[in-house]
């Protein structure tokens, strides 16, 4: 009897715990077992930062967006506002990738669940890279941006940093 009593008091543990877990697991969909946890150790620019986790140091871009670089407009408040969200931090990585060129990115989430990414574009501190991400719900949130003159979306024709860096490569070479 003894045991028996001690075998369903451990098997019901069991089952308390697995339920949490499912628990967690359906009430946070935006985590799963391939998250993970690390610290933001430096800010490069707004889409660029260098996090520290299992004793070693990796740079990541932030997924789906590509903010201003810092000597273009709006790059270093870009900068300024990433750093505010996780400078320093402990935040969730996900979806961490390296593409042909060797390239990481990733999509960087705070605590509360909100994807760093997402909030520079709500700010008007980034556009949606089209060409890489299929989720529509970014260019909505750049849309609302847009809409709202906010952040780069203020300028009348900004110049997204994928062309900055075409024109001012171009401008070198005519230079010398």
């Amino acid at each position: 009897m003894v045991q028996w009593t001690l075998a369903y008091g451990i098997m019901e543990k069991h089952h308390v715990m697995a339920g949490l877990v499912l628990a967690l697991v359906a009430t946070c969909p935006a985590l799963s077992w391939a998250d993970f946890v690390a610290r933001v150790v430096t800010v490069h620019e707004g889409d660029r930062l260098t996090i520290h986790h299992d004793g070693r140091s990796e740079t990541i871009y932030l997924k789906d967006i590509d903010c201003p670089e810092l000597n273009q407009p709006y790059g270093k408040q870009a900068k300024h506002a990433i750093a505010g969200y996780v400078g320093s931090r402990d935040v969730v990585v996900r979806g961490l990738t390296r593409d042909k060129q060797g390239r990481v990115s990733a999509e960087v989430l705070l605590h509360d669940g909100r994807n760093v990414g997402h909030e520079l574009l709500k700010e008007g501190l980034a556009w949606w890279q089209r060409s890489a991400s299929s989720d529509a719900s970014l260019e909505v949130l750049e849309g609302l941006a847009r809409a709202a003159r906010k952040g780069l979306w203020a300028d009348s024709n900004p110049v997204p940093p994928w062309k900055w860096k075409a024109t001012t490569k171009a401008s070198r070479r005519f230079s010398n």
